[in-house]
């Protein structure tokens, strides 16, 4: 490319940050209200239809995934933009297509479709959490109590399933940021998935060696930030480390 490996990397850094932040964002935002409702009510018809929900966002490949998309949303309908990462605004002296309406229209299909496996597995997991709490000593208290289902969901079931989810998802996270290459490649998502492709296909090394590199960092700094936040979450991690 010409240019240091480096400064092309922190150029498309923020491109894929942003994507792999706003996939995550959705992932949760559904994956946790779908995953509790199936595990509260595993037996019902919408339980159902969500577990067959997420074994199907398990089973379809990204690339095709991406692919039908673009045909659906962009070619047909006409509703949304296909590649690009759209007008960048800035907040607070940060640059991102978060802030602006036609960056929102551009970022959501590559964050939908990069989305959808992360999707599924966290609600999997919520609901495997879901049903083994739901049993517990604490909850039948908070029951007995005569605590509304909203507090003793809230309050005491939420907490509890999210320190196995913390876990997930910040190596999902970790994973979001490596993994998008294909995603980027379908949406021509100018990001740092996009940049490793260009580079091999150029046999640039000094840019695959330093994107390699910084993926390493990532998840060595996500893990860090995962085992603080179980400290925060598991009285018993606190307990344990003061011993």
């Amino acid at each position: 490319f010409g240019e240091p490996a480096l400064k092309l990397i922190i150029q498309r850094m923020p491109a894929t940050l942003e994507l792999a932040f706003f996939s995550l964002f959705i992932s949760i935002i559904f994956a946790l209200p779908l995953g509790i409702y199936a595990g509260l009510k595993p037996e019902s018809k919408i339980s159902k239809l969500i577990m067959a929900g997420s074994i199907l966002g398990f089973s379809m490949p990204t690339f095709w995934v991406g692919i039908i998309f673009i045909m659906i949303f962009a070619v047909h309908l006409g509703w949304l933009p296909s590649t690009g990462r759209g007008e960048i605004g800035t907040f607070m002296g940060i640059h991102s297509s978060l802030f602006t309406l036609d960056g929102l229209s551009h970022i959501f299909l590559p964050a939908l479709n990069l989305a959808l496996f992360k999707l599924s597995s966290i609600v999997r997991l919520t609901r495997a959490g879901t049903r083994e709490i739901i049993h517990q000593d604490y909850i039948k208290f908070a029951r007995a109590k005569g605590l509304s289902e909203n507090r003793v969901i809230n309050t005491h079931l939420l907490k509890n399933i999210l320190i196995p989810i913390v876990t997930v998802v910040g190596l999902e996270f970790g994973s979001l940021i490596a993994f998008s290459t294909v995603t980027e490649t379908i949406f021509a998502w100018p990001g740092m998935g996009k940049l490793i492709i260009d580079s091999i296909y150029n046999l640039d090394r000094p840019v695959i060696v330093a994107y390699l590199m910084i993926i390493v960092f990532f998840f060595v700094f996500l893990n860090l930030i995962v085992d603080i936040l179980y400290t925060i979450l598991d009285p018993r991690v606190r307990i344990q480390g003061s011993k």
